[in-house]
């Protein structure tokens, strides 16, 4: 039964991106990207393994597996780099299918979307001023033209928090030496190899050799005052490397038989091989271009093993106990829940745990309890995530006093208790209450400002829904 549901609902995804359709097909899905591409194929055999991944019509890449809630990306950086801003993260539905949905799209928008606030460090950038230059340093050259450079500071007074002061520390200017600069020699460009001292290479005799020469005249070096002789030699030698045997260049043989499928269960390839003998290369004659390995797509038309995944726990049952009536008394009972294995199909493997899970409780309902008021909640995630009037709450309640009841029961191993039922507390002098804070104080603009950043304070703050 589970197989044939689960090769439905395949068959009814891919069918709304047409299932002649051919994709390209790939054996490793990791968390939104496809990687080890087998070929082109239709989504429905790409899908016979639901471990496989393919490009849909898109462009982006799809999972063959169940649909299910994506892993929460990293929480993205705070919003300013300095006091109070606000970090987002995101998750999307990957698979086949649909993720379960709310009614509204403000709670899809919490399944996809989360805001907290971030605190950065108590600092923001500040210019600093630069001192006044100082004196010319001597010109780099002792004849003729040169330059010459000055340097200031920036002290006056110095940048904060990571900032600087805008402009060069440094300038420079030409500068004139009343002196007559010798010239030293440089050297003029090669002249074309001379031919080779032979017309091939022999096994018995050195190797033919070619010669090149340049002169010292580019330019010639000066007398008055005396300039420098070129450096090295005027001419050099090679051997002629390229005087062997006529090369013959290397052809691929027949592709060989291929071998069986790489995979036993859904697309997979074969390989093939080939020899560079048709003919094989000789006397330094190019080799075969290209891989001596080959690949062609196979489809095995057998569906792989789909492993089985935990349902959600169910709801815990009524608190009981084999001791009778333990209702409004401090006399502890067991609560149970269970959870099913589902998609296992093909041959796949169940799923590892336990079905049934227990715990020691307490049953007050309807019992009747003193009240005091719980401790201050965790500040929530800020609402919406995006928008305008985005604020964080905090509460505490009224709740029943159960001080009496001991917080873990059971033998021979205790274990935490919890309490089952809906218990009647006179909360008449005691009031819930609630605290309410903004989200946003400030939002980064960046400035096109050599090294520049501002922080700019908004009236009405709004925090783009785009990724942060």
């Amino acid at each position: 039964m589970v197989q044939v549901l689960w090769t439905s609902l395949v068959l009814l995804i891919t069918f709304r991106e047409s299932v002649s359709q051919e994709v390209k097909c790939y054996s490793r899905f990791d968390n939104g990207d496809c990687g080890d591409l087998l070929g082109e194929v239709t989504i429905e055999d790409c899908c016979l393994n639901p471990h496989y991944g393919y490009i849909g019509a898109d462009g982006k890449c799809k999972f063959c597996g169940p649909a299910s809630w994506s892993e929460w990306t990293t929480w993205g950086r705070c919003s300013v780099p300095c006091k109070e801003g606000v970090s987002q993260r995101r998750r999307e539905c990957q698979g086949q299918g649909k993720c379960p949905l709310t009614s509204s799209l403000e709670e899809l928008q919490k399944l996809t979307l989360e805001t907290k606030v971030c605190i950065e460090p108590d600092c923001c950038p500040e210019h600093g001023q630069w001192s006044k230059w100082g004196e010319w340093q001597p010109c780099s050259a002792t004849c003729e033209k040169g330059m010459r450079k000055r340097m200031r500071t920036c002290t006056e007074p110095p940048p904060r928090c990571g900032s600087s002061c805008e402009g060069p520390s440094e300038e420079e200017e030409h500068c004139v030496v009343d002196r007559v600069c010798p010239t030293h020699g440089g050297w003029s460009n090669w002249e074309s190899w001379q031919p080779c001292s032979g017309t091939c290479a022999r096994e018995d005799l050195p190797r033919p050799t070619q010669r090149r020469c340049r002169s010292c005249s580019n330019p010639p070096p000066s007398s008055v005052p005396p300039g420098d002789e070129c450096p090295g030699l005027g001419s050099e030698t090679r051997t002629c490397d390229e005087l062997p045997s006529c090369p013959v260049n290397g052809n691929w043989g027949p592709w060989g038989p291929p071998s069986s499928c790489s995979v036993t269960c859904g697309v997979g390839v074969n390989e093939m091989l080939r020899q560079c003998d048709n003919p094989a290369t000789k006397h330094g004659g190019l080799p075969c271009s290209g891989s001596n390995k080959g690949t062609q797509i196979c489809n095995t038309k057998n569906h792989c093993p789909v492993d089985g995944q935990w349902s959600q726990w169910g709801t815990w049952e009524e608190c009981k106990s084999n001791r009778g009536n333990i209702k409004c008394r401090k006399i502890g009972g067991q609560q149970r829940r269970q959870r099913w294995c589902e998609h296992t199909g093909f041959g796949g493997l169940t799923c590892e745990g336990k079905i049934t899970d227990y715990r020691p409780c307490f049953d007050i309902k309807s019992c009747y309890f003193d009240s005091k008021l719980s401790e201050w909640s965790e500040w929530s995630h800020c609402e919406p995530p995006c928008g305008e009037g985005v604020k964080r709450t905090r509460e505490r309640k009224c709740i029943p006093n159960l001080s009496e009841y001991p917080e873990a029961i059971g033998y021979p191993i205790k274990a935490k208790a919890y309490f089952e039922g809906e218990p009647k507390v006179n909360c008449t002098l005691l009031k819930d209450t609630k605290e309410t804070l903004a989200c946003i104080k400030s939002i980064l603009i960046k400035t096109q400002a050599w090294r520049g950043i501002r922080i700019v304070n908004l009236e009405n703050d709004t925090l783009n829904c785009l990724a942060m």
